[in-house]
């Protein structure tokens, strides 16, 4: 990501403060997968057309994330087989701020994404299923009970978030992403060359998005991803995976790129 950095001193910021106006926790995503070649070769392009978010001067920001799901991974089960409504259920600590959230995402049958979330303390990253407030969000925002979830999937990875000049599209561009299982013991999973970059916007103002229209002039197509799913099949030998082979050759070739 460090030949992006000349790119990024040259475009416009934007605080985080100002980038409430650009939450979309209510939205439709749409995902690209590339490789670090290609976001150069895009962001060079893009760079007149948005805005970059910038926390104490530093515009790219590493996450920390935790997924928690039932045992035999009933979540995961469900996005894997299709299923249109489904939930994600995780821990997040935005390290740049060092601010933790416990993170609901509900997807509705009509491709809508809706996220709600609650602050945690930091040092509750671990535990978090244990507090009662948590607790109280499971059983009142989701089908689960706390007693029956269990930490699976954690992440790392470094993000970027960029807002159009219109504020009304947000992108983040996650890079460097690695995988722990910590349901498996399995921590060998380096995703550091994948590119995985998501287009929120509201779904009643959808517009014309520069982006988009960029990635088509590059040939480089939507894709659905997962973070959570794909560490899920690079961690856990027992989940079920067939419906993920076809992505993991893509994401190879990508990467070979």
């Amino acid at each position: 990501m460090q030949k992006l950095q000349p790119i990024i001193n040259g475009m416009t910021t934007i605080s985080l403060q100002d980038m409430s106006a650009v939450k979309m926790m209510n939205r439709i995503d749409t995902k690209f997968l590339l490789n670090k070649g290609q976001l150069l070769e895009a962001f060079a392009m893009l760079q007149n057309d948005y805005k970059v978010q910038t926390i104490g001067g530093e515009a790219i920001a590493p996450y920390h994330t935790l997924y928690f799901d039932t045992e035999d991974v009933e979540m995961y089960t469900m996005h894997h087989n299709r299923k249109l409504t489904r939930q994600k259920l995780r821990v997040r600590t935005y390290r740049q701020n060092n601010t933790t959230f416990f993170e609901l995402k509900d997807k509705n049958n009509r491709g809508k994404t809706k996220k709600t979330r609650i602050p945690v303390a930091p040092e509750n990253f671990d535990n978090c299923l244990a507090l009662p407030q948590v607790s109280t969000f499971i059983a009142e925002s989701t089908l689960y009970s706390a007693d029956c979830l269990m930490p699976h999937v954690e992440n790392f990875f470094n993000r970027i978030t960029l807002a159009n000049n219109a504020l009304t599209e947000r992108v983040t561009i996650d890079s460097d992403i690695h995988f722990v299982n910590r349901h498996t013991g399995i921590s060998n999973a380096d995703m550091s060359d994948l590119v995985i970059v998501e287009v929120k916007q509201n779904p009643e103002l959808r517009a014309s998005s520069v982006l988009m229209n960029t990635f088509r002039q590059l040939h480089i197509q939507p894709k659905r991803v997962s973070k959570y799913c794909l560490g899920t099949v690079l961690t856990n030998p027992d989940a079920k995976y067939n419906r993920y082979k076809e992505k993991i050759r893509y994401i190879e070739k990508i990467i070979s790129n």
